[in-house]
């Protein structure tokens, strides 16, 4: 079995390509960059950079659609009124039908990724969108059982400048694409594009922790979510801080499974953000108190504050968590 094959054996036979339906939606970014406020440019490599946060005004349209292109063009984002007795009148509202492979084989920042610059200083970050699952050796996609084929990529970065050169040639091998083949999309979280994709990742969080739970990721069939769209900070800290905090304390998802109600409700059960030893204060406070070191963070924190499972096969819904608005008006605030 030649290289291509064994690609070919591993992707799962109803997924589809995540880099071929992004392409359209990065094409439509780029066409619509004056409109939008962004900024797009050709890297040394001829790679493709656009940015949507920091030289570049970008927006709240812009982050939404970067959140549509982090999910593979396989779910829709909208930004919608809240209900009335919300304490923050905007919602970040995601939905997809193909859930594992949207959130987790695409939106999931799981690519860890650095370089060096021309100055020589590090540029780490965690890569997000399609281009994961062609390029990204992480464990997952091996339980997925799927990866990508496709002639171009798209990846976005949660980052306060471009990717350098070095970096991009490492993605170029690791996709087995020429760097002018590949679009990097970059916003720093303070952004108001950036604070809109991260969001966004309401419905990921959930299935991210189901992952972590060892829910059979088989069984869940769909996905809806939402979390209060927070105000973007200045600083970096404050900024993460808030836009955590609008999923652990203010976000809501919903899965559609096909297990048996026993696991539906075993999954509601354990979900919601709730159950970490780490919930009850702003994120931010939780970062600092850890010394900003990120792995020092109870992993189950990062999930939505409530959620509610349906079981397919008798209808019946579990419902658990709550969501604080106290602790997200201290964030917020």
């Amino acid at each position: 079995m030649n290289k291509k094959e064994k690609q070919n054996a591993t992707r799962h036979p109803k997924w589809p390509s995540v880099n071929v339906l992004a392409a359209p939606l990065v094409r439509a970014l780029i066409d619509d960059a004056a409109a939008l406020r962004v900024e797009v440019t050709r890297g040394s490599l001829g790679e493709c950079r656009i940015d949507c946060g920091v030289r570049a005004t970008g927006g709240l349209e812009a982050g939404r659609r970067i959140a549509q292109i982090c999910l593979g063009g396989l779910g829709r984002v909208s930004l919608e009124t809240a209900d009335p007795e919300s304490t923050w009148p905007f919602m970040v509202t995601v939905h997809t039908s193909q859930p594992v492979l949207a959130c987790l084989g695409s939106q999931y920042a799981g690519w860890s990724l650095s370089a060096k610059d021309d100055g020589g200083k590090k540029y780490s970050v965690l890569g997000s969108g399609p281009a994961r699952a062609i390029g990204s050796s992480e464990k997952l996609f091996d339980e997925l059982g799927y990866r990508d084929e496709a002639d171009s990529a798209a990846l976005v970065l949660e980052a306060d400048r471009p990717p350098p050169a070095a970096l991009v040639e490492k993605i170029a091998e690791a996709c087995k694409l020429p760097p002018e083949r590949l679009t990097f999309i970059y916003a720093p979280t303070s952004s108001l594009a950036g604070t809109v994709q991260i969001a966004a990742r309401c419905l990921e969080v959930a299935l991210h922790k189901a992952h972590e739970l060892h829910y059979p990721l088989d069984h869940i069939v769909d996905g809806i979510a939402t979390a209060p769209l927070p105000p973007p900070a200045p600083d970096f800290a404050a900024a993460m801080g808030r836009t955590n905090d609008a999923i652990i304390y203010g976000g809501r998802a919903q899965l559609y499974v096909s297990g048996d109600a026993k696991e539906a409700k075993e999954l509601a059960d354990n979900l919601p953000s709730l159950k970490s030893k780490d919930y009850g204060k702003p994120f931010a406070d939780i970062f600092a108190a850890v010394k900003g070191d990120f792995y020092a963070i109870d992993r189950m924190l990062f999930s939505p504050a409530k959620v509610t499972v349906t079981a397919l096969k008798t209808g019946e819904s579990f419902e658990a968590g709550h969501i604080d608005t106290a602790v997200l008006s201290r964030s917020f605030a």
